[in-house]
């Protein structure tokens, strides 16, 4: 066998790699970590950012723009004058400038202690901010802020002001983007627009280098400023609460002011550095005396003017909010005071000017009274502050002139002047009752109204019965009469039954009265005052300035015009004047009022005004019950006036004569400081009396013209268009007897000697029929007075219509008893008992002198007092005794005797008819005490005729003569000899 021999390859060995190709190895590896390190880190940086801006919207250019554009400006409101009263409520002051408004000096100033590479940069100046962080790290003692003026910008406004790192990602980014969008300097112009200077010297933040020259040292214009004041200014931006000069007040703050000039030194220092200044220029600015040219220390205008300041603001917020819906029309249904707060913020922040219609003057003048303590009652514990809220309205235009809104700002902000709604009392007689009935011819200043009871239905099923606040009715009186002494039923008749509660209500309405409510339409006596709710002081201030302009009304406004911060007119007033009655039935209102002054129920106001000769006042008062309200409403030719007195809480009542009348009181001291601080405001020195006016006399029973049976007149004013024409129906001959103050016409037989025969009154609802209605009411009331006191002073002066309720039961009466006598003033007085019964129509009285024969002296009806006084001296030896007498003539004497002796009998008893089978005793009626009305008291309204044919207005028998209404225009005085006085209603 023949063996093979196998052959090995031998394994070649590997070669071994050199020192410089293990190098490039070693970078080749380093080189792609390197790469994916970046890309990780890169990655990751992505990933962070991304997080940090991922909810954050992509900002377009145009947004950009439009939201670094929009500025918070400040707002201001001025006087009628156009000088200011302050800055509208904010605790900032904010005014825009523009770019070419300012001055290089500011510029250089912020830029070398803020960005001193600004107009390099794209936003972020990245040497800045490295240079802040190492400073940050080794917390060196000098750092530096490591943002640009437009990333400052960028944080200010879009983001918030916490400093946050994931903040100043964003803020980097938004700085580069604003770059793109913005040229430097509308960037710079944003910036010096928005950033905070600290406060000024009224105590407002100022934001923006305008407002800040402004606050700080009092310049308007940025080309005053020097370069020290620039270099100040320019510092504060850093850490304006600790470099502001004042504090929230205006008061000099010396230690920050110190901390703000060590920063200023700064400022200067590097404008010198980056050659801004002159080593000169450096050496004055620091030389200069910057706390001498800091601006004095102001109030700011909510604590000169507060409560103008925060009516300003409501009512220009009500108007910016009717021009928004006017332009948006109709949309969603949104509540209201959220309306009503954006149209305010609006207006706090869009740099407005309201220009208002207040005077100045006026405004300081009725301050004056109202802020002087030594004009109101004492503070009380229980019942707090005694307040008062007035308004001056220009009648032409109805311009608020003047307010007081109340006394004490940091206890009550409200406005009594606009938003208190309280009863109005008597003041709106003349706007609900006389005015309407004035102008449709129901009534004229002559015209007979009936001071006699009302029964009205109490809103549950009894009934109510109201008074005047002299507690008495007085019968028949005038118009002019019954609302000089303000007497409530007269005003109550006119508003329920002449005029009608509807068209009173349609009629107060037109005068601009806006709180009635549907319950008032069933308010019978909302007419003195019995009001839901009530009225404002500027309503029913308004309502009266419609008289004094000739019956046109203006509802009154105190917002003239608004401007935006581009100088356009917004806004601007328009009057809209209405013609709600005619100038005959302003001027015939007028001319009662003044009255009302010169004889009624003002009589402070007239002893208190001081100027009568030059400038004529007409005016109307008002209270509520138990005087929780008390007021004043009066207008001169130019102006009206409006006061109103009371504490917060209506319960607490005004206490004593003088509070009682506190409004009169202080109306007229605010009008005579009206007057002597702002005489240009009264420029007509008379009422002016239209066309169409004339004056007659006419019956005083019946207001009609007068016949030969006439014997009581009343001369006075009249519209041509309403002058009666029939003739006087009021009065009447008449026989008749009284009882309980009742006329009634006599039965067959009743003895002459108690019969009256004269001239009686014929009035619209006869006394007989009211005692019925009165007595039919009284089971259903809780309480009331006797009858007698309801029965008005001229009852009985009425036309009888009704036959003697007493029937004659046939017999004798009872006689009186328990004669006696007493003196009064030298002269005898005898009293007695009343007879038994029933059918007794009087009493007569014997005397006898010096033991002669007894003669009649006197008789007196039933139902009257029980005493007679025949004026026989306490020399005389009289002797007296008294007989009752009945319906048919039967006469019992009464048992005894008084005074001297007795020489003659009395007569004899006359024998009683039989009596009549199967008839029943009349029952005895209830017999009452009843006034005796004097011939001295007739309670009527009685002017004499006048005695030449151009007898004036308010002649005749007057009492209140002293007419000093100076050029007033004249007007008849109804004339009454009853004297009392009566409190202000």
């Amino acid at each position: 066998m023949v063996e093979e021999t196998k052959k090995k390859t031998p394994k070649k060995p590997k070669p071994r790699r050199s020192g410089l190709r293990r190098f490039g190895s070693i970078v080749k590896w380093m080189f792609i970590l390197g790469i994916m390190g970046i890309l990780f880190a890169g990655g990751a940086l992505a990933g962070y950012i991304t997080s940090i801006v991922k909810d954050d919207i992509v900002r377009s250019g145009e947004m950009i723009e439009q939201q670094i554009s929009q500025n918070a400006i400040t707002g201001f409101a001025y006087f009628r004058d156009g000088s200011p009263i302050g800055q509208l409520r904010t605790e900032e002051d904010r005014r825009i400038i523009q770019y070419n408004d300012i001055p290089q000096l500011v510029i250089d100033a912020v830029l070398a202690i803020e960005d001193n590479n600004f107009n390099d940069h794209e936003g972020v100046d990245f040497k800045g901010t490295l240079r802040a962080v190492k400073q940050r790290l080794l917390n060196e003692s000098v750092q530096t802020g490591g943002s640009t003026l437009t990333q400052q910008l960028a944080r200010r406004v879009f983001l918030s002001l916490d400093k946050t790192e994931d903040r100043k990602v964003k803020e980097i980014l938004l700085a580069l983007r604003l770059e793109r969008f913005l040229t430097k300097p509308d960037i710079l112009t944003a910036y010096l627009n928005k950033v905070p200077f600290g406060n000024g010297s009224n105590g407002y933040n100022v934001f923006g280098i305008k407002a800040a020259a402004k606050g700080i040292f009092g310049l308007d214009d940025l080309d005053k400023l020097n370069t020290a004041q620039a270099a100040y200014l320019a510092g504060l931006p850093q850490l304006p609460s600790s470099y502001s000069a004042f504090n929230g007040v205006g008061e000099f703050n010396e230690t920050a002011f110190k901390r703000a000039m060590d920063r200023q030194k700064l400022v200067l220092r590097r404008m010198l550095e980056e050659n801004k200044i002159t080593t000169t220029q450096y050496e004055t600015a620091l030389e200069f005396d910057i706390q001498g040219s800091l601006a004095k220390q102001t109030k700011k205008a909510y604590a000169t003017y507060p409560y103008l300041m925060l009516e300003t603001e409501r009512k220009a917020a009500e108007i910016m909010l009717a021009i928004k819906e006017e332009t948006a029309g109709a949309g969603e249904t949104t509540d209201n005071n959220v309306l009503l707060e954006e149209a305010r913020q609006q207006l706090m922040t869009g740099g407005y000017r309201v220009y208002t219609t207040i005077d100045k003057k006026v405004y300081s003048a009725m301050h004056s009274i109202s802020e002087d303590a030594d004009n109101f009652t004492k503070d009380s514990k229980a019942r707090g502050k005694e307040q008062t809220a007035g308004i001056m309205l220009d009648n032409k235009s109805g311009a608020i002139l003047g307010m007081i809104e109340g006394r004490d700002f940091n206890i009550e902000q409200m406005n009594y002047a606009t938003q208190m709604i309280r009863q109005p009392g008597s003041t709106m007689k003349p706007i609900s009752a006389y005015l309407p009935a004035l102008d449709a011819g129901l009534i004229q200043p002559a015209g007979i109204l009936d001071d006699a009871p009302i029964i009205l239905k109490d809103g549950g099923k009894g009934y109510h019965i109201p008074k005047n606040s002299n507690n008495r009715y007085q019968g028949l009186v005038t118009a002019r009469y019954a609302l000089n002494k303000s007497l409530n039923l007269p005003a109550l008749k006119l508003f329920n039954e002449k005029v009608g509660i509807e068209a009173s209500w349609a009629f107060t309405k037109k005068l601009g009265i806006t709180t009635l409510t549907e319950d008032d339409y069933n308010a019978k006596t909302g007419v003195i005052g019995g009001l839901r709710y009530g009225v404002t002081v500027e309503e029913l201030t308004n309502a009266y300035a419609a008289i004094g302009n000739h019956g046109a009304f203006n509802d009154a406004y105190m917002i003239e015009k608004i401007v935006n911060a581009d100088g356009k007119i917004i806004y601007e007033h328009k009057t809209n004047s209405k013609q709600v009655f005619s100038p005959q039935t302003a001027y015939l209102m007028t001319d009662m009022l003044r009255t009302v002054i010169t004889e009624g129920t003002a009589s402070t106001v007239k002893s208190n005004y001081k100027h009568f000769k030059d400038i004529p006042i007409v005016g109307k008062t008002g209270s509520t019950q138990n005087y929780g309200d008390v007021w004043f409403m009066g207008y001169t030719p130019d102006v009206t006036l409006g006061m109103w007195v009371g504490y917060k809480e209506q319960i607490n009542t005004l206490q004593g004569k003088s509070q009682q009348r506190q409004a009169q009181t202080l109306w007229t001291k605010v009008l005579n400081a009206v007057i002597t601080k702002q005489p240009d405001l009264f420029v007509t020195d008379k009422f002016k009396q239209p066309e169409d006016i004339v004056k007659k006399t006419v019956s005083a029973y019946s207001g009609k013209l007068p016949t030969k049976l006439t014997d009581r007149f009343t001369t006075d004013l009249f519209n041509s268009k309403y002058v009666p024409t029939d003739s006087d129906d009021g009065i009447s001959n008449a026989t008749y007897i009284t009882y309980n103050g009742v006329n009634y016409i006599p039965l067959e037989g009743t003895p002459s000697d108690f019969l009256k025969q004269k001239i009686v009154v014929k009035r619209d609802k006869p006394i007989q029929e009211l005692v019925k209605e009165l007595l039919a009411a009284f089971p259903a009331m809780k309480t009331h007075e006797q009858l007698s006191y309801y029965m008005p002073s001229d009852a009985k002066t009425d036309f009888p219509t009704e036959v003697d309720p007493r029937v004659d039961d046939g017999s004798s009466p009872t006689p009186p008893g328990n004669v006696s006598i007493s003196y009064s003033s030298g002269k005898a007085v005898i009293s007695f008992t009343r007879s038994g019964s029933p059918d007794v129509v009087g009493y007569r009285l014997y005397r006898s002198l010096n033991g002669g024969a007894f003669k009649q002296q006197d008789v007196i009806m039933a139902g009257d007092s029980l005493s007679f006084s025949p004026g026989t001296p306490a020399s005389s030896n009289a002797t007296f005794y008294v007989t009752a007498v009945d319906v048919a003539g039967h006469e019992t004497s009464s048992g005894s005797v008084a005074g001297g002796v007795v020489s003659t009998p009395p007569p004899a008893e006359t024998t009683p008819p039989a009596e009549t089978p199967g008839t029943e005793p009349t029952p005895e009626p209830e017999i009452l005490p009843t006034e005796t009305v004097s011939p001295e008291d007739p309670g009527m309204i009685i002017i004499d005729p006048p005695t030449t044919e151009n007898v004036p207005a308010g002649t005749g028998n007057s009492q209140g003569s002293n007419n000093q209404g100076g050029n007033s225009p004249g007007g008849g005085n109804a004339n009454t000899t009853g004297k009392n006085t009566e409190k202000p209603q």
